[in-house]
């Protein structure tokens, strides 16, 4: 029973861990916090001063030219502040439906586009030939895109990583990685 406790004993000390080296991790960890924190804070300030900048381009200076009667503006550093028109539209989607109606009852309809699509599972490849192969023959412009989703990509890899199978990593720019999550108290 004493060669049992040996070994017991010596794997236990196999496990400790020195408080400098945890220290370390710690530390690390809480870099990785502040790091978050200064990102987060600097993202939120790049949109202040995109939303300034906006103001500023879109708002303040044409008006102040307009007040001075001027579209041209020529600074002593050689740059220059020129106004022009700028345009941007987009419908919301509660107006959707009457705003089309109108494109159409106007003659605008051409700038509508529809597209139909038809979302096919696995081991559906055959079905989805054939439905390609009618379209075409009734002449509608039939596009195929075929796709992986990323999450679905990601989640094979997983399973074939963990299940132990081999493949092509590099042909699906499969990487493997740990990352450390670190969570707020």
């Amino acid at each position: 029973m004493s060669n049992l406790s040996d070994i017991f004993e010596q794997d236990s000390s196999a496990l400790t861990v020195k408080n400098s080296e945890l220290d370390s991790v710690g530390a690390l960890a809480k870099r990785s916090k502040t790091l978050e924190k200064e990102i987060n804070e600097l993202k939120d300030t790049l949109k202040e001063r995109e939303e300034q900048q906006r103001k500023l381009l879109e708002e303040t200076i044409p008006a102040l030219l307009s007040e001075l009667g001027m579209k041209l503006f020529k600074m002593a550093d050689g740059s220059q502040v020129e106004i022009k028109a700028f345009y941007g539209a987009s419908i919301k989607e509660e107006n959707r439906a009457q705003a089309y109606e109108w494109l159409r009852a106007n003659g605008f309809d051409d700038i509508i586009k529809n597209t139909v699509s038809v979302r096919f599972g696995r081991k559906e490849d055959e079905l989805c030939n054939t439905l390609l192969s009618i379209l075409r023959e009734k002449n509608y412009p039939v596009e195929q895109a075929q796709k992986v989703e990323p999450q679905t990509l990601k989640a094979w890899v997983r399973e074939m990583v963990e299940r132990g199978s081999v493949f092509p990593t590099d042909l699906f720019g499969a990487y493997i990685g740990q990352r450390a999550t670190i969570k707020t108290a």
